[in-house]
């Protein structure tokens, strides 16, 4: 049987599950450095970032921990969930310093974590941001990804919201109780705006724009 990449550390994060621990503590079980299953040391850095696979010493070790046999560790491995799409992420502060980039600007070193994008799904749609109401953070003609069925969007939120009178506004959310919702825009030339709830047929957070 042949596993993917994706579906060898799946099985990793499965078996820590399974053990009631993180894989940090799984990794420090086994003898290894307490680092060697992190998300971060699961691909290379750049922008088309190398997989990088745990060796089959770390992988021996870890099933000689926990009693798991090849066969269960495939058996976790096939609960896989689709490969991420991922780009470095580093902090302004650190971006500042050296050994972050290469001569062309690419990044490079072992100081990079991942941030993951949005995984494509029936609840994401794109619009195009019109007026001024968002200025500076958004603005005209820019390309906004909204998650149409966010579940856990809270204060201070950005936000599309989709209204009974056929308003599609594109805002902060300021405010959030049983009754009503309050919207602000980012230009101070905007007052906020109050919407009963029963007014409102949807509310997606913004996840990403392209500018």
């Amino acid at each position: 049987m042949s596993l993917s990449h994706a579906q060898i550390w799946s099985a990793i994060d499965g078996l820590a599950r399974r053990e009631g621990i993180s894989v940090s503590a799984l990794a420090r079980r086994a003898g290894l450095d307490a680092t060697a299953f992190n998300p971060s040391k699961r691909f290379g850095p750049g922008e088309s970032p190398r997989p990088r696979w745990p060796s089959t010493e770390s992988l021996t070790r870890i099933l000689a921990v926990t009693g798991v046999s090849l066969a269960g560790f495939a058996a976790l491995a096939g609960d896989a969930p689709p490969p991420r799409i991922s780009v470095p992420l580093l902090g302004l502060a650190q971006a500042g310093q050296d050994g972050f980039f290469d001569d062309a600007g690419l990044p490079t070193g072992d100081g990079w974590e991942r941030t993951d994008l949005p995984q494509p799904r029936d609840s994401l749609l794109a619009l195009r941001v019109a007026g001024d109401s968002m200025l500076p953070l958004y603005r005209e003609g820019d390309r906004i990804i909204v998650d149409r069925e966010a579940a856990d969007v809270r204060r201070g939120d950005r936000v599309v919201v989709r209204t009974t009178g056929g308003e599609t506004l594109a805002k902060a959310l300021t405010g959030i109780d049983a009754g009503t919702v309050t919207l602000g825009s980012i230009n101070p030339a905007y007052p906020p705006r109050t919407l009963p709830r029963r007014n409102i047929v949807w509310m997606g957070r913004i996840l990403w724009v392209s500018q």
